[in-house]
C-alpha cells in the first residue's frame, strides 16, 4: 500500500489513466530482461517477427497476447524467461510499399539505383519499426528489448550466409533453369506456398494442328492459347492405338509455322480429351519435365512483366491476356480453333500482388528439399522428448502431410530489398563462386543480383536471434532450443516447417518444444477480415476505447487452441465490465484494510465459515487455473478465474466480509482484512498475465513485497488453508439465500420487507451447522422470524425450495398463489427428473464405470443421491399443495 496508507484507486476505473506510464516503469526497471541465470531453468519464446510493412492488426494482437501470457506465467513460476522481440524485412511486401511511395513522388527504384533505393527502404523500416514498438508497448508485451533483432541486421545476415554456403557445399542448394511461379506485377519468382489458388471461370480451347505431310490433323486443347506460340511438341500415350502411327511425325504449329514433333510419353492421359497434349516446356511445369525427357527446345514467349516477347512474333509487346483474345480470333479465322468450352479451373494468384501467376521458365536458386524434409519427418517419428509437440496435436498431421509431399524450394527473388545471394560470377570467364565473403579480386567479379526469399532468413529465427552460428555464445547455450512457438495455422507450411528442418539440419535438434496453434480472428459473422470487406479491427482502437486489459482478456479466453476467434465488440465490453467489477471489489477491500502492512497479515486467527470457504475456493481455483494454463487452455483458465472472482469473491465473500468489518470484534476484523489482502493478492497474480496493467495498479496498493507484480511468484496451493467441510456448509448457505431471494422475486416481496423463514434440516448435524451460521441467513434473507429445526409443522400455504440437506418454507399467507406455486414446483420436478435420468444413464454405462477415475464415479453417485433426495422432497410438497 502507499506510504500514508491512503487508497489511491479512483472511484471509477479509467484504463487510460491506469495504463499510462506503466509500461515505461516495467521497461526502465528491466523487469522483462532475461538474467542468463544458470541456477534458473531457462524459458524462451521468440516473437514471430511482424513485417515492417505496416502496423499490427488484431491477429498480431491475439498472437502476441498469448505469448506474453505464457512468458509472464513462466517468469512468475521462477524461470529465467527470455521473450525476444524482432521484426522481419518482408522482402516483396516492403519493396512494394517503398516503390509505391516512390511512384507517388514520380520516380522509380531504377531512377535511384540500388544503393539509394536501399537507403529509402531502411528509412521505411525505421519508421514502421517505431510504430510496431509503440503498439507492443500499448499491448503490454514483456519483451526483452536489449536482445531485439531484425532479419537484415548484421548477425542474422551472417547466419543466412552461413546456411546458404553450407547447404550449397552439401549439394542441397543448386542453381538451374526451371519452371517457377512468376508474379508479373512484382516481377519476381514465388515459392509454391506464396501462390493462392482461386476457382476462375475460364475456357477450354480446342484446336486442330495440321500434320506437316498434309495427311490430316491432330486435336489438342488448352486453357492458355497464348502459350501455343512456345509449343515444341505434341505428346500422346505410347499405348494409344489412335496415334501409334503418328509417333515421330511432325505437325505444323499454326500461326508460327514451325514444325514440331509428335512424341510418346506415359504422362499423357489417354482418357482425357483427345488424348493428345500440346507441350510448352517454357510455360508449364509438367511440359517442362516432358521436354527434359525428350530433349525438347524451351521457347519462352513472354517478358517478365507478362507482355509477349520477340518469340511471339506479331503479338510482341501485347499483354498476355490481350494476346489471348487476339490469338483466339486469329485461330478461329484460320479454322484451327473449332470449339470453345466453358471451364471452371483453379488459377494461381500471387499472395502479395494478387496478379495471376505465370508458370515461367527462369534461372533460379533452389533448395533440394527431400533430404531436409526426410530428416524433419524422422525427428517427429522418434523420441517423444525430442520431437516438436503440436497443440492441438491434430496439426502435426497437417505438417507431416506437407513435408511428405515436398517439392524443391525456389529461394531466389528478383528484388533489391533482402539478403543478397552470396554468389559471384567472373566477368570474363563466367565462373561462379559461392562464399560468405566476396572474392579478393572483387573488381573482376559481379555479385548475383537476386536476393533470398524472406522465409529463408525467417526459417533461422529461433537460433539466428540467439547469435548462432556462434554456438559458444552464452545466450545460445542457455536459451536454445526455445520452448514455445505461438502462431496461426495459416503459416505452418510457410514458417513452422522451415524452422524445424533448418534447426534439425544445423543444430541436430528441434527449434522449440511446443507449437501452440491458434486460428484466425474473424468478424462477428465469422467472415475472414479483409480490406475489401472493410471488416478489419485496429487493436489500438479497441485499447483506446476499453483498455489493453479488456482486449487481452477477450482475445486470450475467447476460444480454445486451434480454433478461430470471432471478434465481437459486446464481448470486449463484457470484459471491460469484468475489470470494473475487479476494480470496485479491490477498492472496497483496500478501503477497509485500515493500513494493513504485509508483515501484519495473519491467517492464524479464528475463521468464519465464509473465510474457510473462500480460502478453499481459492486453492481450487489456483489448482485449476495452473493446470489449464500449463496446457495452454487459456479459455478454461479464464472461466475458472471469472467464476471465482465474480461469483465467489465479489458477490459472496465481500458481502459476508462486511459483517466482521463493520462489527466490534477486532480479532475478527484483522482476520477478515488479512484474508481479503491474501485472496486479492493471489487473484491479482493469477490475473496478471491476462490483465497486466490493472493488476499491477491494484497490487502496488495491496500489502506486498517486491518492486513489481511482474516479478512476483505464481500462486501455489496451500493445503493448510483448505476446509472442505466448511466449504460444503457455505455452499448450503448460499443455496438457501439464493432460494429465498428467488421466492421473494416470484411473489414480488422485496428483501427490505421482513418475512418468516423456516428451514427444515435433514438431520441434527445440518441443523447445528445452520444454527452456527444463522447470522448469514439473518443478514441476507431478512427474516422477522427464523426457524431452523429437524422437524416442525409445515404451513399449508407456503412457498418452498429444496437444497442439499434442507428444505426452505416461506409462509406467505395472502401472497402465495397456490396454482403458480404448483406450476413452479412441477417445473422444478421436471428438471430434477432430467438430471436423475442423465446420471442414471451415465452410471449404467459400463464404459464410463470402467474407464473413469474412481473419484469421478463417486462424484456422479453423490449427484444421483442428491438429485433423488431433492426430487422426493419436491414431489412431497406438490402432493401437500394438491391435497
Amino acid at each position: 500500500m502507499s506510504e500514508n496508507n491512503e487508497v489511491n484507486l479512483p472511484p471509477k476505473y479509467d484504463p487510460t489513466a491506469v495504463e499510462k506510464g506503466r509500461y515505461d516503469y516495467w521497461v526502465n526497471g528491466k523487469f522483462f530482461e532475461a538474467e542468463q541465470n544458470k541456477d534458473k531453468e531457462p524459458f524462451t519464446i521468440v516473437i514471430p517477427p511482424p513485417n515492417v510493412t505496416g502496423k499490427l492488426h488484431i491477429g498480431h494482437a491475439w498472437d502476441t497476447t498469448l505469448q506474453d501470457i505464457v512468458t509472464r506465467i513462466k517468469r512468475m513460476q521462477g524461470y529465467d524467461v527470455l521473450y525476444l522481440p524482432g521484426m522481419d524485412h518482408a522482402g516483396i511486401a516492403t519493396q512494394a510499399k517503398v516503390e509505391g511511395k516512390l511512384r507517388e513522388e514520380g520516380i522509380s527504384r531504377y531512377d535511384l539505383g540500388r544503393e539509394k533505393f536501399l537507403e529509402k527502404a531502411w528509412d521505411w523500416k525505421e519508421e514502421y519499426a517505431g510504430f510496431i514498438r509503440e503498439q507492443w508497448s500499448k499491448l503490454g508485451l514483456g519483451l526483452d528489448y536489449s536482445r531485439e533483432r531484425f532479419t537484415l541486421d548484421e548477425g542474422l545476415s551472417d547466419a543466412v550466409k552461413e546456411v546458404f554456403v553450407k547447404l550449397y557445399e552439401k549439394g542441397l542448394i543448386y542453381r538451374g533453369e526451371y519452371i517457377i511461379n512468376w508474379d508479373p506485377a512484382t516481377k519476381t519468382a514465388l515459392s509454391d506456398i506464396e501462390v493462392i489458388y482461386k476457382d476462375v471461370q475460364g475456357h477450354f480451347y480446342h484446336m486442330k494442328y495440321p500434320l506437316a505431310d498434309g495427311s490430316g490433323h491432330i486435336e489438342v486443347a488448352t486453357t492458355r492459347p497464348e502459350t501455343m506460340l512456345g509449343d515444341t511438341a505434341v505428346a500422346v500415350h505410347p499405348e494409344d492405338d489412335r496415334y501409334k502411327n503418328l509417333i515421330g511425325k511432325k505437325v505444323k504449329l499454326p500461326i508460327v509455322g514451325r514444325e514440331i514433333e509428335i512424341v510418346a510419353d506415359d504422362y499423357v492421359d489417354m482418357e482425357f480429351g483427345s488424348g493428345a497434349v500440346k507441350i510448352t516446356p517454357a510455360h508449364d511445369p509438367n511440359d517442362f519435365e516432358i521436354g527434359n525427357r525428350h530433349n525438347l527446345e524451351r521457347v519462352l514467349v513472354m517478358n517478365e512483366d507478362g507482355t509477349m516477347n520477340d518469340n511471339a512474333g506479331k503479338y510482341k509487346d501485347m499483354d498476355r491476356f490481350d494476346c489471348r483474345k487476339q490469338i483466339v480470333k486469329d485461330l478461329q479465322s484460320e479454322g484451327i480453333l473449332f470449339k470453345i468450352e466453358d471451364h471452371m479451373h483453379s488459377v494461381g494468384h500471387s499472395e502479395r500482388s494478387g496478379a495471376v501467376v505465370e508458370p515461367y521458365l527462369s534461372t533460379q536458386w533452389f533448395v533440394d528439399m527431400q533430404p531436409l524434409a526426410d530428416a524433419a519427418v524422422e525427428l517427429q517419428q522418434g523420441d517423444d522428448n525430442e520431437k516438436v509437440h503440436f497443440v492441438p496435436d491434430r496439426f502435426e498431421k497437417t505438417y507431416l502431410r506437407w513435408m511428405e509431399n515436398i517439392r524443391d524450394w525456389c529461394i531466389s527473388r528478383q528484388l533489391w530489398w533482402g539478403h543478397r545471394i552470396p554468389a559471384w560470377y567472373h566477368k570474363e570467364t563466367g565462373e561462379m563462386y559461392v562464399g560468405k565473403e566476396a572474392p579478393k579480386d572483387i573488381e573482376n567479379w559481379e555479385q548475383d543480383q537476386d536476393v533470398l526469399d524472406t522465409w529463408f532468413s525467417s526459417a533461422l529465427w529461433p537460433f539466428s536471434t540467439l547469435n548462432w552460428p556462434n554456438t559458444e555464445d552464452e545466450d545460445f547455450k542457455h536459451f536454445f532450443p526455445t520452448n514455445v512457438l505461438v502462431t496461426g495455422y495459416d503459416i505452418i507450411f510457410f514458417w513452422v516447417a522451415r524452422m524445424i528442418f533448418q534447426s534439425k539440419q544445423f543444430n541436430d535438434e528441434r527449434p522449440f518444444k511446443d507449437v501452440l496453434i491458434h486460428g484466425l480472428v474473424r468478424d462477428a459473422e465469422g467472415r475472414k477480415m479483409s480490406k475489401s470487406l472493410g471488416n478489419g479491427v485496429d487493436p489500438m482502437e479497441v485499447i483506446e476505447k476499453y483498455g489493453a486489459d479488456s482486449l487481452r482478456y477477450f482475445l486470450s479466453t475467447g476460444s480454445s487452441p486451434g480454433q478461430d476467434l470471432r471478434f465481437q465488440w459486446e464481448k470486449v465490453e463484457s470484459t471491460w465490465n469484468f475489470v470494473n467489477k475487479i476494480w470496485n471489489a479491490s477498492r472496497f477491500a483496500l478501503m477497509n484494510m485500515d493500513g494493513l502492512k504485509y508483515e501484519e497479515i495473519d491467517l492464524t486467527g479464528k475463521k468464519s465459515v465464509a473465510d474457510q470457504w473462500i480460502l478453499t475456493r481459492m486453492n481450487e481455483t489456483i489448482e485449476q487455473v495452473t493446470r489449464h494454463v500449463d496446457k495452454y487452455d487459456f479459455g478454461e483458465a479464464g472461466r475458472y478465474l471469472y467464476n471465482f472472482i465474480w461469483d465467489d469473491f465479489c458477490d459472496w465473500y465481500i458481502e459476508m466480509a462486511k459483517l466482521p468489518l463493520y462489527g466490534e470484534d477486532e480479532d475478527a476484523k484483522l482476520t477478515t482484512r488479512s484474508i481479503l489482502a491474501y485472496v486479492l493478492d493471489n487473484i491479482m497474480r493469477m490475473l496478471h498475465p491476462f490483465m497486466p496493467f490493472v493488476t499491477e495498479e491494484i497490487w502496488q496498493q495491496l500489502p506486498h513485497k517486491g518492486d513489481s507484480i511482474v516479478r512476483a511468484s505464481w500462486p501455489t496451493v496451500n493445503d493448510k488453508l483448505s476446509d472442505n467441510e466448511a466449504s460444503e456448509v457455505m455452499k448450503q448457505l448460499v443455496a438457501i439465500i439464493r432460494s429465498v431471494r428467488n421466492i421473494r422475486a416470484e411473489v414480488d416481496t422485496p428483501t427490505s420487507k421482513e418475512i418468516p423463514i423456516m428451514v427444515l434440516a435433514s438431520n441434527e448435524e445440518v441443523k447445528i451447522q445452520l444454527e452456527e451460521n444463522r447470522v448469514y441467513i439473518d443478514r441476507f434473507c431478512n427474516p422477522n422470524q427464523l426457524t431452523i429445526d429437524t422437524s416442525f409443522n409445515v404451513p399449508d400455504k407456503a412457498m418452498s425450495a429444496v437444497v442439499t440437506g434442507a428444505e426452505i418454507f416461506l409462509p406467505l399467507e395472502g401472497l402465495i398463489d397456490v396454482e403458480k406455486e404448483l406450476t413452479r414446483l412441477q417445473g422444478e420436478l421436471a428438471k430434477l427428473n432430467k438430471e436423475v435420468e442423465r446420471v442414471d444413464k451415465k452410471l449404467s454405462n459400463q464404459g464410463f464405470i470402467s474407464k473413469a477415475p474412481a473419484n469421478v464415479v463417486d462424484a456422479e453417485k453423490e449427484k444421483q443421491k442428491d438429485y433423488m433426495d431433492k426430487r422426493e422432497k419436491v414431489q412431497a410438497r406438490i402432493n401437500e399443495l394438491q391435497n
